[in-house]
């Protein structure tokens, strides 16, 4: 059946249309009130009144459906395939900035907690999405300061010989050492943070309080003051959310400026009549930018499978799927939500303040004007979920030719620019590795063996001298490289260290306790481009301490291999004549003049002995 017969035997039914090339590759999603009527509107030369439609048309060789129930079902299931294929002519959203969720452990018998940006089904509950972002952070924060549940990697299915650092500065239970607490004990501190969490902080407040009178009749006093300051942070909580809560209605405002093919996208979150965060978005491919079509992709894309939906939600435009992405999404809120145009007032003076930030945001982004330094470390923390921004990154890389002379370079950025005066060079010596078969013919060959050498000696050293760990370790390399880094860091007792790898060539970001969601970044992003910085000056400085090395040996060979000369003798005349090449072209008169004449005579026969190893250059 050819294709347009295809679509002739279409249905009038609801659903969603896949449009495919000649290579079976999903081009194009669409959803419509009838596939038919549809469909065909493709075919007709006269609805080809824009160049997108136009080139979409004339690579379909054959399409798919799938039929549901109503229009409902078909935006739902639209914006799923568009996310799931990542079509070549849908508009797909792209974010620098995604929120955070705490993850709550619920399948463990020891609950953690942890700030995540990916949801999976394991087993745990998540909370969010939080902003800004540091909402999550500092929540955690807390919880490990009052609840003592802690977030670290550790594995508490077996038991250790001694707690981490966690435990002694109070802000973990223990439970990974057997004895440092009960089971009961740890269940309650889980069964509070699950409370708090859910924001069930009056049923919480009562058992606190009920404890804490327990504690003072027995005469635990301490513990019964521990209960009562938590009760005043809650308390204090709950007064501050009810004055947000107070103050307005949650609204997000969502803007743009376009000079096709680039677009910039501001969206502000106003939550308790105040901004709490922003994200901006970019495309630099929008061939044909159609404002009606742009807005019902992008609304769709962020909010059908938001976990948390807005009041108001306020777009420069009035467009055709306005009424019914409403209800479906009052539907998912279970509270009304609407999408307004406004015009006058206050409401349309922020919408066009939001314009005007969505111009500066196409500004920096595609005309070179710098970020300041600032908002670079910004984007940073938020692009790699990072606790806080970035004040200090330790960036490390691994240099060798076939596993000899296998060298570590460790560079430092911080506050903005290079710091040269903490660079560090690693001989990798292979210590832990002599007897095994990473260990050959004396040399490490293993690259993920190297890197773990490199890390545990550098941060090692700074436990021993009780300097500051940094805000981000980056490793030049994949998955392996990372996973490499972080088991070195997990021998010393290091958790919770942000870490993240780049991989050479794909440009692909893996962040440690993320790795099933690399960060793709666009080309134009400031924070690629700060990564690829600190990566490209640690290879540099790796292969430069390498070539130093491979060098030197190679050159010292030549000459204290000829008997009678050795390595004082050898430095003084490279030193002197600068290559073995000028020490062969001289007389043995001239080497008599720098040498006493016997040794200049080996000197001049070894030289010119055939069995004279022979320098290579780099």
């Amino acid at each position: 059946m050819d294709l347009r017969e295809k679509v002739a035997n279409l249905p009038q039914q609801p659903g969603v249309y896949l449009f495919k090339d000649a290579a079976e590759k999903i081009l194009y999603v669409g959803k419509a009130q009838s596939l038919r009527g549809r469909v065909r509107s493709y075919f007709l030369e006269s609805s080809w009144q824009d160049a997108k439609t136009g080139s979409l048309a004339r690579e379909i060789a054959d399409l798919d459906y799938i039929i549901v129930d109503n229009v409902k079902e078909a935006l739902a299931l639209e914006n799923n395939l568009i996310k799931q294929h990542k079509p070549k002519f849908n508009i797909l959203l792209r974010d620098d900035k995604t929120y955070p969720y705490i993850r709550y452990t619920a399948f463990e018998k020891y609950p953690r907690v942890y700030v995540t940006r990916r949801l999976t089904k394991d087993g745990s509950i998540y909370f969010g999405p939080y902003f800004p972002a540091s909402l999550a952070y500092r929540l955690v924060h807390l919880i490990h300061k009052h609840f003592l549940v802690p977030s670290c990697t550790v594995d508490l299915t077996r038991s250790h010989p001694r707690p981490c650092l966690q435990f002694y500065i109070h802000r973990c239970l223990g439970p990974c050492v057997a004895g440092l607490v009960t089971d009961d004990r740890y269940a309650e501190a889980a069964r509070d943070v699950r409370l708090f969490l859910d924001g069930r902080r009056s049923d919480l407040s009562r058992s606190l309080e009920e404890r804490m009178h327990r504690a003072s009749d027995e005469e635990r006093y301490e513990e019964a003051g521990g209960y009562r300051d938590l009760i005043r942070t809650l308390t204090e909580m709950e007064e501050r959310q009810k004055i947000a809560a107070a103050s307005g209605d949650d609204t997000d405002v969502l803007a743009w400026y376009a000079e096709p093919p680039q677009v910039a996208v501001n969206l502000f979150h106003m939550r308790g009549g105040r901004v709490v965060d922003r994200r901006d978005f970019y495309w630099e491919d929008l061939e044909e930018f159609q404002p009606a079509e742009f807005v019902s992709s992008l609304l769709k894309q962020l909010y059908l499978d938001a976990n948390y939906l807005p009041r108001l939600i306020h777009v420069p435009i009035e467009f055709e799927e306005r009424a019914l992405l409403e209800e479906v999404l009052t539907e998912r809120a279970g509270h009304r939500v609407e999408i307004c145009n406004p015009q006058r007032g206050k409401k349309h003076a922020f919408l066009e303040l939001v314009e005007k930030n969505a111009q500066h945001s196409f500004i920096q982004r595609f005309r070179v004007l710098k970020p300041s330094s600032a908002a670079i470390v910004e984007a940073v923390q938020s692009a790699l979920g990072l606790p806080e921004p970035p004040k200090r990154i330790e960036s490390f890389d691994i240099s060798h030719i076939q596993g000899s002379d296998t060298v570590a370079s460790m560079v430092v950025w911080e506050s903005g620019r290079m710091k040269k005066s903490d660079y560090r060079k690693f001989i990798i010596r292979g210590e832990a590795y002599a007897d095994t078969p990473e260990m050959r013919d004396g040399v490490l060959r293993d690259d993920f063996a190297s890197m773990r050498e490199a890390v545990e000696r550098r941060y090692r050293r700074l436990q021993e001298e009780r300097k500051p760990l940094p805000s981000l370790i980056l490793i030049d390399g994949g998955i392996g490289q990372l996973h490499a880094a972080a088991q070195a860091l997990e021998k010393l007792e290091i958790i919770n260290q942000p870490m993240a790898s780049i991989a050479k060539k794909e440009e692909i970001l893996y962040v440690l306790g993320r790795e099933d969601d690399p960060i793709v970044l666009e080309r134009h992003s400031p924070v690629l481009h700060l990564i690829q910085q600190i990566r490209d000056e640690t290879h540099r400085f790796a292969i430069t301490f390498h070539r130093q090395r491979r060098g030197k040996r190679r050159l010292q060979t030549a000459l204290t291999d000829i008997p009678g000369v050795g390595e004082r003798t050898a430095r003084k005349l490279l030193e002197r004549f600068g290559s073995v090449a000028r020490l062969r072209r001289m007389t043995l008169d001239e080497l008599a003049a720098e040498l006493p004449r016997a040794q200049a005579r080996r000197l001049y026969d070894g030289l010119r002995n055939p069995s004279a190893p022979e320098p290579r250059a780099d």
